[in-house]
C-alpha cells in the first residue's frame, strides 16, 4: 500500500489457514467511499502532556512522547495492565527515520479525539524496532502471516500497527493507517478500524482470542521451525546460490528482484549478495565462467547505484533504497548499517577491479559517516531522516533555478549535463535529485576530458552545492548508538583503511571500537544494545555481539594489533555462553532474556547479515588466528543448520554461503555430518 517504509527481508510463505479471522470479518473494506471529503479532525492540543515515553531515551519514542495518546514502552509495567484489566493491547512499531511513521504520528497520534477514545480502551504500546528487534521481529511475522493466512496481498512494513489480545498475543494489524476514511484513497481510516475491532471484542471476546491463539502458534512455529538434522555443506549448495541470483538479476540496471512489469518496485542494494559475489569473483578455483558471471553482476551492481540518485553525489553515502527499478529516486533516509557494509564492498571491488570510481565512493561515503553520522566521543549514529520540513527529501532536491543561481552560465553548463538538468525534472514533476546522466566514462568523451579532468572539474561545482544545500533546515537525526551497527561500520572503516592505506579511517574505527567495549559493555562481560542520553541499556542481541566481533576482528586484520583478538575472543566465549543452541546454531536472544512468543534463530541475509552468518566468519578468523580448533567446528555446524533453508530457498543467506565456500576450501571434501551436535 505504502511502500517507503517497506521491508527488504523474504516474505515467510503463505500459511494455509482453515478459519476466518473474526476482525477481518466483520470489516467491509470496500465500502469506504475513495476520495470522500474527510471527516473534521480535532486539532492537536497546544501544549500537550507528557506521557510515559518521556522517560526513555530512543529518539523515535521521544518523538512520540507529547502526544496525547497514552504511550507506554514495551515492558512488564505495560503488559501487566493490559493482563489486569483485560484490555487490548494496540501495538505501534517504528524507527526515527521512517517517513511514514512520521505522517501517521503527526496525522493520527496527535488527535485528541482519537487518543482520548483509545486511551481509555486499549493499553497504547509504542516499540522502536532498532531498541527492540526481538519484538519487532515476532509481530513483524505475525503480521506477515496474518496476511498470507488471509489472502490480503499485503506485505510488512513501517508503521507496523498490531492489536493483541491482553496477554498479548496478536490477531489483527497493519502498517500505515490514515486518521479516518477519506483521508486516503482508498484505506479505512485508523478510528474506523480500531472501533470495529473493540465492537468484535466486546461482543465476540472468545473469537478474538482463539484468533491470538492460532496466529501466536503459527509465529511459534514459523520462527521455531528447524531442520531435523545438521545438512552436509556442499560445492553444489554454494553454487545454487549464484543459480539463483543470476535468475534475479537485473541485467541492465543491476541489483536484484526487480519485476520488467513495475519498473516502480522497490530496489535495495543488498550487500549480503555483493558480498557473496565478491567472494565469488575472487575464488581463484572456481571456473572461469561463473567468475566472470559474479564479477559482472557485482561490478554492474555497484556501478548504476553509484550513477544513481541513490547515491548522495554532493554529500555521500547511500540512501536506504530505490523506489524503482533505475535507482533513480531514493527513500531519503540515510541508514548507518547500509553504508557501513558498502563501505567495506566498494572497497574490496576497488581492489578487484583497480577503478578510481569505486575508490571515491568509499572515501566519499566514509567522509559523509565521519562528518555527519559521527558523535562527539567517536561511536556513530543510527540514522538520519528522510525528512525535514514535514517533506520526504526536501533537504536532497533542487530546481533548475536554484542550481543556476549557484553557477556561472559555464558551469552550470558542465553540470547540468554530467547530472542530468538538462532532462525534465526526475522527482515529483518538479524537481531534480542529482544523478549521472551516463558513466564517467561517456561523461568524459562527451566533454573532451580525460575521466580524472572531468572529476576534477565537477568536485568544485558539487562542494558549492552542497555548501548551499547545508544551508537549508537538516533532517533529524538518531543519535542513539546501537552496538551492532557500530560493529559493522568499525568493520567498514577498518576494511577501508587496510585497503585504501588510509590511517585516519583505521583511527576512526579504533575509536569507535572502544567506546562500545568502554560504554556498552558490563563488569561481567556483557554487551549492551543501546546507548543514548548518557545511558547504555537492554539486552544485547546475537547481532550486538556477533557484529561488533566482526568489527575488532577486522581491526585485527587490518592493524596487527592484539587487543582487538583478545576482545573478539572474549565476547565471542561469552556469546557462546549466552545463544548457543547445542543441536547447531545460535539463537537472537539469550538464554535469559524476556521471554516472547517464539525465540527464533533467522538464518536470513537481508538488509543486516544474519547473526548466525556472521558468527560463522568470526569463529573462523578466531580458529586460525587463536588456535580454537573446537571454534571451526562450531562454525561448521552453524553452517550446516543453515543448510537446509539454504536448499529451500538459494538466495535466503547468500553471505553464509561463502562462508561455506570457505570452509569447503579448507579440506578436500566436506566432512561428515556430525554424530552428535555441538554442546555449549
Amino acid at each position: 500500500m505504502f511502500s517507503r517504509c517497506s521491508m527488504s527481508r523474504p516474505s515467510p510463505q503463505a500459511h494455509t489457514a482453515a478459519f476466518t479471522f473474526a476482525v477481518l470479518a466483520s470489516f467491509s473494506f470496500g465500502q469506504h467511499a475513495v476520495g470522500q471529503e474527510p471527516a473534521k479532525k480535532q486539532e492537536p492540543a497546544q501544549a500537550a502532556p507528557t506521557n510515559r515515553l518521556s522517560q526513555e531515551t530512543s529518539p523515535y519514542l521521544l518523538q512520540h512522547a507529547h502526544n496525547p495518546v497514552d504511550w507506554r514502552p514495551w515492558g512488564p509495567e505495560a503488559l501487566a495492565k493490559a493482563k489486569r484489566e483485560n484490555k487490548l493491547i494496540f501495538l505501534s512499531v517504528g524507527y526515527s527515520s521512517c517517513h511514514w511513521c512520521h505522517v501517521m504520528e503527526r496525522e493520527t497520534f496527535v488527535d485528541q479525539e482519537i487518543a482520548a477514545w483509545l486511551n481509555e480502551r486499549f493499553i497504547c504500546i509504542k516499540v522502536d524496532r532498532e531498541e527492540r528487534p526481538d519484538v519487532d521481529e515476532v509481530y513483524m511475522t505475525a503480521l506477515q502471516l496474518y496476511n498470507a493466512a488471509t489472502g490480503s496481498g499485503r506485505g510488512g512494513g513501517w508503521p507496523m500497527s498490531m492489536f493483541l489480545t491482553p496477554d498479548a498475543q496478536p490477531f489483527f494489524g497493519g502498517t500505515y493507517y490514515p486518521a479516518r476514511d477519506g483521508d486516503r484513497e482508498g484505506v479505512p481510516g485508523f478510528f474506523t478500524v480500531a472501533k470495529k475491532i473493540y465492537e468484535v471484542w466486546e461482543k465476540e471476546p472468545d473469537k478474538i482470542t482463539r484468533d491470538g491463539q492460532t496466529l501466536s502458534r503459527m509465529v511459534k512455529e514459523h520462527l521455531e521451525s528447524q531442520p531435523a538434522s545438521l545438512t552436509p555443506l556442499s560445492q553444489e549448495l554454494v553454487a545454487s546460490v549464484q543459480a539463483g541470483l543470476a535468475e534475479q538479476y537485473d541485467p541492465k540496471y543491476g541489483g536484484f528482484g526487480y519485476s520488467r512489469f513495475n519498473p516502480l518496485q522497490p530496489k535495495f542494494p543488498e550487500p549480503s549478495n555483493l558480498f557473496y559475489l565478491l567472494h565469488r569473483a575472487q575464488d581463484s578455483r572456481l571456473e572461469e565462467a561463473a567468475r566472470r558471471e559474479a564479477r559482472e553482476m557485482l561490478v554492474n551492481t555497484l556501478d548504476r547505484m553509484a550513477r544513481g540518485g541513490i547515491w548522495d553525489h554532493l554529500g555521500g553515502g547511500f540512501h536506504r533504497y530505490s523506489v524503482d527499478r533505475f535507482w533513480r529516486i531514493p527513500h531519503f533516509e540515510k541508514m548507518l548499517y547500509d553504508n557501513a557494509q558498502l563501505a567495506s564492498i566498494y572497497t574490496e571491488a576497488y581492489l578487484l577491479t583497480g577503478r578510481e570510481d569505486f575508490r571515491r565512493v568509499v572515501d566519499e561515503l566514509l567522509g559523509f559517516v565521519l562528518r555527519e553520522m559521527t558523535a562527539p566521543e567517536g561511536a556513530f549514529y543510527a540514522a538520519l531522516d528522510a525528512d525535514s520540513e514535514g517533506e520526504e527529501g526536501k533537504f536532497y532536491r533542487w530546481t533548475r533555478e536554484e542550481v543556476e543561481k549557484l553557477f556561472t552560465p559555464e558551469e552550470y553548463q558542465v553540470f547540468a549535463v554530467a547530472y542530468g538538468l538538462n532532462d525534465p525534472p526526475n522527482f515529483e514533476d518538479e524537481f531534480y535529485v542529482p544523478q549521472l546522466a551516463s558513466s564517467w566514462a561517456e561523461l568524459a568523451t562527451m566533454n573532451n576530458r580525460t575521466e580524472g579532468e572531468l572529476t576534477a572539474q565537477l568536485a568544485p561545482l558539487r562542494q558549492k552545492l552542497l555548501q548551499a544545500r547545508d544551508q537549508r533546515p537538516r533532517p533529524g537525526t538518531d543519535t542513539k548508538i546501537l552496538t551492532s551497527w557500530n560493529g559493522l561500520m568499525i568493520r567498514g572503516l577498518a576494511d577501508a583503511g587496510r585497503g585504501l592505506k588510509n590511517d585516519q579511517y583505521l583511527e576512526a574505527a579504533r575509536r569507535a571500537a572502544r567506546f562500545v567495549l568502554e560504554h556498552l559493555q558490563t563488569e561481567e562481560g556483557r554487551l549492551l544494545r543501546t546507548y543514548s542520553e548518557g545511558q547504555a541499556k537492554l539486552n544485547a542481541y546475537l547481532d550486538d555481539y556477533a557484529f561488533l566481533v566482526e568489527g575488532l576482528l577486522a581491526l585485527h586484520r587490518a592493524t596487527g594489533e592484539a587487543e582487538w583478538l583478545d576482545a573478539a575472543d572474549k565476547l565471542t566465549k561469552k556469546k557462546i555462553e549466552l545463544f548457543a543452541d547445542e543441536r547447531g546454531g545460535f539463537y537472537f536472544t539469550s538464554d535469559d532474556h524476556e521471554s516472547l512468543l517464539a525465540r527464533g534463530k533467522n538464518p536470513a541475509d537481508g538488509a543486516l547479515p544474519s547473526g548466525n552468518t556472521v558468527a560463522v566468519g568470526n569463529l573462523l578468523y578466531l580458529a586460525e588466528h587463536r588456535n580454537h580448533p573446537e571454534y571451526a567446528a562450531l562454525a561448521r555446524n552453524t553452517a550446516s543448520a543453515a543448510a537446509a533453508h539454504v536448499e529451500r530457498s538459494p538466495t535466503l543467506a547468500p553471505r553464509m554461503a561463502a562462508y561455506m565456500a570457505k570452509m569447503l576450501s579448507l579440506t578436500d571434501k566436506a566432512p561428515a555430518q556430525p554424530a552428535t551436535p555441538n554442546k555449549r
